[in-house]
């Protein structure tokens, strides 16, 4: 094959990667906004209806619901973080890679709430999204719990290490996988 000839079909290569990866980061972005919509929905309810104990029970069952709710046409759903509150999220190495470089950047300035980053290995995309800390996730998260708080935490996460936040911090990340052709 002459060079020239090589180089064209390579270049087309990458191209269309490129285009795949935009196409599935678009829809990883669909895939986060749904269950962030979903979660958050869940979260305010209980919290307006029976405060933040309850809701700790939500986030307990439902976040998991939501997450297998969405994981539909090969796309796989969930969250992490550096400091965990349930040890089935905890963060593989590429996760930990994107979670510390998202604190570095917050901690440069720039807003977690539009970070996000992609990774495409052995034939499967990545895609990750930054949670900072709103103001609702202090009730259960900052450095501060109520009593009645602590003791469902305790309760539920005997092994919970996602405490200490405050309002703009990164508390986590949304984390998609999906196999592909490369």
């Amino acid at each position: 094959m002459k060079p020239a000839i090589a180089a064209t079909l390579l270049m087309a290569s990458v191209s269309a990667l490129a285009a795949d990866q935009q196409a599935l980061t678009m829809e990883a972005r669909g895939q986060v906004k749904a269950f962030a919509q979903a979660l958050m929905g869940e979260l305010k309810g209980s919290i307006e209806k029976d405060g933040p104990v309850a809701a700790i029970a939500v986030c307990n069952t439902e976040a998991p619901a939501i997450a297998t709710g969405l994981s539909l046409n090969g796309w796989q759903v969930g969250r992490t973080a550096l400091k965990i509150r349930n040890p089935d999220n905890a963060p593989d190495a590429w996760e930990t890679q994107v979670l510390n470089d998202f604190s570095a950047r917050i901690k440069a300035g720039e807003d977690p709430a539009m970070m996000e980053a992609t990774q495409v290995t052995g034939g499967e995309f990545r895609y990750m999204k930054a949670i900072p800390t709103a103001g609702l996730c202090v009730a259960c998260h900052g450095a501060e719990v109520a009593p009645a708080v602590e003791a469902k935490l305790a309760e539920l996460y005997p092994a919970d290490k996602a405490r200490g936040f405050n309002v703009g911090d990164l508390r986590g990340a949304f984390t998609l996988r999906k196999m592909i052709q490369e």
